[in-house]
């Protein structure tokens, strides 16, 4: 993909959503910072129900950690996972209160040394919370970067490296949403929605039954 295409690329998804929004449901940053830990092996639609009820008794890390593990592991025994990641919830909650005066912070070293809180973690937070032009590169961004030309990797931190060099700054802050909606909805693993897709005209990838004009 070369920079032109790249900037048409976003030029489209931006005028097709101008201000793309996380499909997690939260009220505040630290809710927003359980949430994306809770999300990892789970959808967005599991993690809001299980969130519905927990953050209507713990909006807090104090309220959280009130609740104890166990009661934690109950709430949220529908997702993935839910033993380990209520484990290093009520973790993170007791060093956000220890450590940080019951916020979350804001630097990346900080909230990776959070329990449970990756690279990607650490990313969407820092972008959705904090308005960092950072890529929190998921299974549907690796899918999307590689599968149209427009930031090849073979690992989640290449891709990422890759779409920093390659978006062109007017449209970091608000990137990694526009692709994760991308693949989400349209560039599908499985069978791509080529047809419908609105940036097919600037994608390296042809599938078999979209011709298009130096495409053969």
């Amino acid at each position: 993909m070369t920079p032109n295409h790249i900037e048409t690329f976003f030029a489209t998804l931006r005028e097709a959503n101008p201000s793309p929004q996380t499909e997690l449901e939260f009220s505040s940053v630290f809710e927003l910072l359980a949430a994306v830990l809770l999300s990892a092996q789970a959808t967005d639609v599991g993690v809001n129900k299980a969130t519905k009820r927990l953050f209507a008794l713990a909006p807090s890390p104090q309220k959280m950690l009130d609740l104890g593990i166990e009661r934690v592991t109950e709430l949220i025994r529908t997702i993935g996972l839910f033993r380990t990641k209520a484990k290093n919830l009520v973790a993170t909650c007791r060093i956000l209160v220890e450590q940080h005066g019951g916020q979350v912070p804001r630097t990346r070293e900080a909230l990776e040394a959070l329990p449970g809180v990756g690279r990607k973690t650490a990313n969407v937070v820092l972008n959705v919370a904090f308005g960092e032009p950072t890529m929190a590169v998921d299974t549907h961004i690796f899918r999307v970067a590689n599968r149209t030309g427009l930031a090849p990797g073979r690992n989640p931190l290449a891709v990422e490296q890759g779409l920093l060099r390659r978006v062109p700054a007017a449209y970091r802050v608000h990137a990694h949403h526009w692709l994760i909606l991308h693949g989400r909805y349209v560039c599908q693993a499985r069978k791509p929605l080529c047809s419908a897709c609105s940036v097919r005209q600037v994608c390296d990838f042809v599938a078999p039954t979209i011709k298009r004009e130096g495409h053969v």
